[in-house]
């Protein structure tokens, strides 16, 4: 698909899968084999060194993986893309090859908790200066990546509380001095948003939620320029953090549906975030659809659809999310997202499950709050759910 741009839903089924496959067949296969043969040696040297294209050994990569590493970069608009085993994998993985003692990191505060872990309890630990920011505050995030730092890492929207930031806008502030630009762009998938577009350096993602979308396999995915993804498959390959053959089959399936489904959620979403900010038990919604959103105008700048992920408050304490939650029918109580079936949960069990509960109170996120990843289910049902969950608090 080098020569010809198409549309997202065509790209979501065709990227990495347009070359002939063993025996003739249409779909990817699973090659699940550790190691690759060659009897020419001079040939198994070049390809070993990077000179020619080809398979080694699976811990780097494999026809399968590779396939999906090309979905991706292909739908991302990147020069290269590389596999995890998970999106956390990913995520430390990208983290660890550019941070060393007596970086500078600027952040916001919204971000998954695994990643909030990282920079709040162990690369202070490796001597990386931390500052966190307030997330939506463009103007802090721009006076602190002025005075100096090496990675910008964002998140939007941010999980659970679904804040955006300005991508463009951070991105530019972060040229000046030289950082690199990190986007976890798992919430709003390629369908969605594309950061590179927006300025970023790399994109990354969880793709055991969305990409996957059947709550079945795990992955990460990193896509962007090819010298940066470069140095992140190299430490990953060392590190061996690796995605095995039979989960990349599985998200490189999923993927195929993606448009579909994500677009099915993003109207789904609407209306469900719609119907919770007018009823009189919920004291908030969180979704960037909404006009009084106050990342609307931004997320609607920089984003083709607003997702399929919300989360609300309930008015009342923890207490009302514990009677809630269980009384509802058509919705997996787990800590995961993205599935063509609706999920939820409090952040306390779900995205924030490593923090303490000050911690999370100190990122702005209430003990009352539900995380509820639309499915794609008949939005008259899930509807219907919900108000007969709300009318037994």
């Amino acid at each position: 698909m080098e020569n010809k741009k198409y549309n997202k839903a065509t790209e979501a089924v065709w990227a990495g899968e347009d070359n002939p496959y063993f025996k003739e067949a249409v779909t990817t296969p699973i090659v699940n084999s550790v190691a690759f043969a060659y009897n020419d040696l001079d040939k198994w040297y070049d390809i070993s060194v990077g000179k020619e294209d080809g398979f080694i050994y699976s811990r780097n990569t494999n026809p399968t993986v590779a396939s999906l590493e090309e979905k991706i970069r292909v739908l991302e608009g990147a020069e290269a893309a590389t596999a995890f085993a998970t999106g956390m994998a990913a995520i430390s993985n990208t983290l660890f090859t550019f941070l060393k003692p007596g970086k500078r990191v600027v952040s916001v505060k919204d971000t998954y908790g695994g990643t909030s872990k990282l920079f709040l309890d162990f690369f202070p630990d490796y001597q990386v200066d931390i500052k966190l920011c307030e997330t939506g505050d463009h103007e802090e995030m721009e006076m602190e990546i002025a005075k100096g730092c090496d990675l910008v890492y964002l998140e939007t929207p941010t999980n659970p509380t679904l804040k955006i930031v300005d991508i463009k806008r951070i991105a530019l502030a972060a040229k000046k001095v030289g950082a690199i630009v990190v986007v976890d762009n798992t919430f709003a998938t390629p369908i969605n948003q594309n950061p590179l577009s927006l300025g970023a350096d790399l994109v990354l993602h969880s793709a055991t939620k969305y990409l996957c979308g059947h709550s079945d396999a795990m992955g990460g995915l990193l896509a962007g320029s090819k010298e940066l993804v470069q140095k992140v498959f190299h430490f990953r390959e060392i590190n061996g953090a690796s995605l095995q053959a039979d989960p990349a089959y599985m998200i490189a399936r999923g993927m195929k549906t993606l448009e579909l489904r994500v677009s099915r959620q993003n109207e789904s979403a609407m209306k469900i975030a719609r119907y919770l900010k007018a009823h009189s038990k919920v004291s908030d919604v969180f979704y960037p659809g909404l006009e009084t959103h106050i990342g609307h105008d931004i997320a609607k700048s920089q984003m083709r659809g607003f997702g399929g992920m919300l989360s609300f408050a309930l008015d009342g304490g923890y207490d009302l999310v514990e009677k809630f939650l269980p009384s509802l029918k058509l919705v997996h109580l787990a800590a995961s997202l993205g599935s063509v079936s609706t999920l939820a949960g409090p952040p306390r069990t779900t995205s924030h499950v490593e923090l303490t509960e000050a911690q999370r109170a100190h990122l702005g996120i209430p003990e009352s709050l539900i995380r509820y990843s639309v499915g794609i289910e008949s939005v008259d049902d899930l509807l219907q759910d919900l108000e007969d969950g709300l009318k037994k608090i």
